[in-house]
């Protein structure tokens, strides 16, 4: 199974990977940054919000972290962008996971004890099918999927049970009454690995996608130009993301993935489009996610 190395190079497999996530132990956050670095030991850094996350990491250059980026159902993530162009951290890896969601509580217990429903309020709503046709359970919202686990396993709560994903019921010891109770099950999040470093060399063989971001001019065709190089250059855009300018109108940063076969074409592309473009930056480059490595 093939894992990036971190940004910082090569890791000591005898000292625990320390990891910073928005979230608990437990979280899909945690879960992600598991499976990614896998089978490296994962040592989490608990952060509230993703701000303090980048906060967390600017003060301490030993960390990496995994965050949220895209979904395929909320779409993407638009804070989480400007808080990674703002940073000087570096994309190093790519997961893409599957959200499924169990309903959990304390042993010895069934549906039927269950009175209350708690956990963060996307995650009620993604279940909202399931939940809705047992009448005799009320939803309750909660800061937390994994935070609504811990707390009833803490207290002990009978007749309560948490929606999670399945290791965060499995970390605070509660019961799975029903898996994979999503309605959607095809909804996955894109999460991105980040480091300290610069981009990793375009050269590696293992590289084959990039995330850049920039600013265009207000002019006829400023955008359509950039597209053609990339294409004429063998670029495949993976996704394109426009954020408005705030103070200057009708002016937009764009994020943009692009994958590619060669990395001297991807290299000729970069240096093609350049001069078109303002506040260029390289995000980094990485291995692109394809599930048939795994």
């Amino acid at each position: 199974m093939h894992r990036p190395k971190t940004a910082q190079g090569p890791h000591d497999a005898a000292t625990p990977l320390r990891v910073a996530i928005q979230g608990i132990a437990g979280c899909f956050h945690d879960a992600a940054a598991r499976a990614f670095y896998a089978p490296a030991e994962v040592s989490t850094v608990e952060c509230e919000t993703f701000p303090a996350m980048f906060e967390t990491l600017d003060n301490d250059p030993s960390l990496s972290a995994i965050m949220a980026i895209d979904n395929t159902i909320a779409g993407s993530i638009l804070p989480n962008h400007e808080l990674l162009r703002r940073s000087r951290l570096t994309v190093t890896g790519e997961w893409k996971m599957r959200i499924s969601h169990v309903l959990c509580a304390l042993p010895g217990q069934t549906i039927a004890d269950i009175r209350e429903v708690h956990s963060h309020p996307m995650a009620l709503m993604q279940c909202e099918e399931f939940l809705l046709s047992h009448r005799h359970l009320r939803m309750v919202e909660d800061f937390d999927t994994a935070g609504s686990a811990r707390d009833i396993a803490a207290a002990g709560r009978t007749g309560v049970a948490a929606v999670c994903g399945e290791l965060a019921a499995q970390l605070y010891g509660l019961e799975i009454l029903q898996a994979g109770i999503e309605t959607n099950k095809h909804n996955y999040t894109r999460f991105l690995a980040l480091g300290h470093g610069a981009p990793a060399d375009a050269d590696d063989k293992d590289i084959d996608k990039a995330s850049i971001v920039f600013t265009l001019p207000h002019s006829k065709g400023a955008l359509s130009s950039v597209l053609a190089i990339l294409s004429f250059y063998d670029m495949n855009l993976s996704k394109i993301q426009s954020l408005p300018l705030i103070g200057r109108e009708w002016e937009y940063r764009f994020y943009v993935d692009v994958t590619f076969d060669s990395p001297t074409r991807y290299r000729q592309a970069i240096a093609a489009i350049r001069p078109l473009l303002s506040d260029f930056r390289i995000l980094g480059e990485y291995r692109e996610f394809k599930p048939d490595t795994l």
